[in-house]
């Protein structure tokens, strides 16, 4: 059996998804770690060639079956959803509703078998809903198409990997809703993914809410023992190789150290802040808790540059990497 074949999202065409694509698969280097299929819009990613003054050409291609996989060769399973004239840098309708689309393919295509991973481009959220689809983003999409009750946001960076209890919420709704459950099954999704990964035993640290992990009462209203402590007991009792609640600002120094494999950070700007410092072009989204292996760059469409040949490839490339990371484990070529 060969190496996993990898199905690419284009995202929103409007942006630089198509751009980051063709730059990324003009890497030999890409094709001896995965056979990468992009689904989406064989013309987008033309005009992106062009762009970015790419030697490879584009085949479309009906599945994964008929692709070459062949450095030079960027296969496509096209759609053909945009017109060629699609302007770059604004909100459309029509490509928002196309980036939805893309997604359902790719999602269809991985529970059939026929791709082993997911890999999703930037999609655009106002343009999303514009296009009649009214989610926060690509993670409650996949879930949606999954049927996926339990899942959460993984974000990895060089020297660091984060896990969310809670995400796209404000700061008041998201104490609210971390719960001992939550927390629990939080750590339990970290840990298989990084079994199903590699990792024997992975080592989990999870963060407080308030500042010192409350210091015995003196800060917060007891968030620490109440909401988050009976979870980390829990997963304890299993035999996870969890410890917390531990103040924030030291347990993100530790694990960028390599005392732990992951980070449990309650709240989003709690877990995005460190990972962004740590390298935005080299951030990578994991979906965790799906039938399917997704990941993602970790940056929007980025609209502003969009067309203009310049959007670094760096993030989609290492997105690309770990999906192969994380695909189910198979004989390799």
């Amino acid at each position: 059996m060969g190496r996993p074949v990898v199905g690419i999202t284009m995202g929103d065409a409007a942006g630089i998804g198509p751009e980051i694509i063709m730059k990324a698969l003009a890497d030999p280097a890409v094709y001896k770690w995965c056979n990468p299929l992009v689904i989406g819009d064989a013309k987008m990613l033309e005009r992106a060639g062009r762009v970015v003054n790419s030697e490879s050409g584009v085949r479309r291609v009906s599945g994964a079956a008929d692709a070459s996989f062949e450095p030079g060769t960027v296969d496509c399973l096209d759609l053909d959803l945009l017109p060629p004239d699609l302007p770059y840098g604004e909100v459309s309708a029509q490509a928002g509703d196309a980036a939805y689309r893309y997604i359902e393919k790719a999602v269809e295509l991985a529970l059939r078998g026929e791709i082993d991973a997911i890999c999703t481009a930037p999609i655009n959220k106002e343009a999303l809903h514009k296009g009649g689809r009214i989610y926060p983003g690509h993670t409650e999409i996949l879930a949606e198409l999954t049927g996926t009750k339990e899942y959460s946001m993984m974000l990895s960076a060089p020297r660091l990997k984060v896990i969310h209890v809670t995400t796209h919420i404000g700061l008041l709704d998201a104490i609210e809703r971390i719960e001992p459950g939550r927390v629990y099954e939080t750590i339990r999704l970290a840990h298989d993914t990084l079994r199903r990964a590699g990792s024997r035993t992975p080592r989990i640290g999870v963060c407080s809410i308030n500042p010192h992990a409350g210091e015995n009462g003196l800060f917060g209203r007891g968030e620490e023992e109440e909401k988050i402590a009976p979870g980390v007991e829990r997963a304890q009792a299993e035999g996870i190789d969890v410890h917390g609640p531990l103040p924030a600002d030291a347990l993100f120094f530790r694990a960028a150290r390599g005392d732990f494999d992951v980070v449990v950070a309650m709240y989003h700007d709690q877990g995005h802040g460190p990972i962004k410092v740590l390298g935005l072009d080299a951030g990578v989204n994991i979906t965790v808790g799906l039938p399917i292996v997704r990941t993602s760059v970790d940056h929007g469409t980025a609209f502003d540059i969009a067309g203009t040949g310049v959007a670094s490839e760096a993030s989609l490339k290492e997105a690309l990497r770990q999906a192969v990371e994380l695909a189910p484990r198979r004989e390799q070529s």
